[in-house]
Parts: C-alpha cells; sequence; structure tokens
C-alpha cells in the first residue's frame, strides 16, 4: 500500500484526526517535560508537534519510512531527531528513550510484534511503549462511512476490518506477545466537522492506504458510484465525522522477550 505521497495531501486525508489524537496518546504514555521520546512511524508528524510541545524540539526522535514524510519533518521540526527507518528495525541503540509511541501505525507494521518489541528495546526499563489504531473491525474509524458504502456496492471487497490490532483486545495480544508488562488498553475519540462534502471526498482520491488504493482502482463510473453512495449517507453539510481508536499503554520490564 501507497504512503509515498506528498505530507500536506496525508494531512487532509487523515491528519485532522490523528491531530486530535496526538494530546490523548500523549497523555495516555506519560509523557512530560525532562523525558527523551520516540514517535515510530510519525507520517508528517502530526503526533511529534504534541511531544515537541511538551518535550522540547531537542528531546523528540522521529522515524518514518516515507521519503516525503521525512523531509516534511524535517521541515516542521529542525530540532528534532529525525530518521528515515521502520519499526521493525529502529536506528536507535537500547534504552534510549522514557517511551516510545506509534500513533495509527501498528495495523501497518509488516511485523507488529517485532515492531512493538523493537520499541520496547529501545525504551528504558520501567519506561512506556503506547500505541493507537483505529477501530476499523467495529465500523468506527474515519474511513468507516466510506468501506461501508464500498461494501455496499461491491461485497467482495476487502477492507481494513481484518488488519492487526484494530479489533478490541487484539492490539494488547500484540503488546503482550512482544513481552511488554502492565499492558492496558482503552480507547480514544475524536471529531472533526467538514463545511462541505467535497472537502470529506476529495482526500479519497490521493490514492494513500488501502481505501485511497481501491478508490484509486475504480473507473469513472464505479468512483461516481461511490461518490454520490456516501453523499447520501452523509447528508447536507456542515457534518460531523467521530472516529475511535483502540489505545493500549505498557511498560517495559527488564529486556522484551527474544524473538
Amino acid at each position: 500500500m501507497s504512503f509515498e505521497v506528498a505530507a500536506d495531501a496525508y494531512g487532509r486525508f487523515m491528519g485532522r484526526f490523528s491531530a486530535g489524537l496526538s494530546s490523548g496518546l500523549a497523555d495516555l504514555a506519560e509523557v512530560r517535560g525532562g523525558q527523551r521520546v520516540l514517535d515510530v512511524g510519525a507520517g508528517p508528524g502530526a503526533l511529534s508537534t504534541e511531544l515537541v510541545r511538551r518535550v522540547g524540539e531537542e528531546h523528540v526522535a522521529a522515524v518514518d519510512p516515507s521519503p516525503p514524510f521525512v523531509a516534511a519533518l524535517h521541515a516542521r521540526l529542525p530540532g528534532a531527531d529525525v530518521r528515515r527507518g521502520t519499526a521493525e528495525e529502529l536506528p536507535h541503540p537500547d534504552d534510549t528513550f522514557d517511551a516510545a509511541l506509534a500513533q495509527l501505525v501498528v495495523h501497518f507494521m509488516s511485523d507488529p510484534v517485532a515492531g512493538v518489541r523493537e520499541m520496547a528495546r529501545v525504551t528504558v526499563p520501567g519506561g512506556v511503549v503506547a500505541a493507537c489504531v483505529w477501530d476499523h473491525a467495529g465500523g468506527r474509524s474515519p474511513l468507516s462511512t466510506c468501506w461501508a458504502a464500498i461494501a455496499a456496492l461491491d461485497p467482495d471487497a476487502v477492507d481494513e476490518g481484518g488488519l492487526p490490532g484494530v479489533r478490541a483486545g487484539h492490539l494488547a495480544e500484540i503488546f503482550a506477545e512482544a513481552g511488554l508488562a502492565d499492558v492496558e488498553e482503552s480507547e480514544l475519540s475524536v471529531a472533526s466537522t467538514f463545511t462541505s462534502f467535497e472537502e470529506w471526498w476529495a482526500p479519497y482520491l490521493f490514492g494513500i492506504g488501502p481505501l485511497g488504493e481501491y478508490v484509486a482502482a475504480l473507473d469513472d463510473a464505479g468512483r461516481e458510484r461511490l461518490r454520490a453512495r456516501c453523499a447520501a449517507v452523509l447528508g447536507p453539510a456542515p457534518f460531523t465525522v467521530e472516529a475511535t481508536a483502540w489505545a493500549v499503554r505498557a511498560r517495559v520490564d527488564g529486556r522484551p522477550r527474544a524473538a
């Protein structure tokens, strides 16, 4: 799936929701002044910006595999330690951070258990590892309206409900399997208001993630059918889209289990 897109495009697609999640996830991880913290799969920097607000740029590190996002992070947060890399092979030594966070990332990791285990490796013993992912399986993500419309038009379409961590309890299971201690699951909810249907619809045409790739593969007629169905479901603007994410926090208890 593609996330090799301009930071502004991703911001219009998901940024307005991820920005709202950032303070909740940082609260969950107990991020506070004096700590050194890591944002894994940072994207264009919604969570990183919140972490900088709390601890300062010089105490924030961010990792993402997408070159456009890494470039955007360098421009947005020039004082932070920004590197290109993946969750499964973090470019940091053991015991570097007081907390490691991953927002809307675990379900896209090639190996979620390995990715969370790496987050634990670079976190000091007693430190916090935290993550959140949308409740795709429960139909409470920002994308659920569009996926439901797709299901009505194309029952064979595969949505994001089967991805890792997106159903109740599964993100906590991943953390436990990665060797984390004191694993606790909760929910984070956000809402965003759209002033027009086009403001909501246009980002789905950018080809971002599984949903964007599905929409991009439709022919013009299929895309128009989907657009019309979504417009009918959402109703007249302005309208508000609410979304809920599963969130987990845990502590590093000594060194995590070996793979």
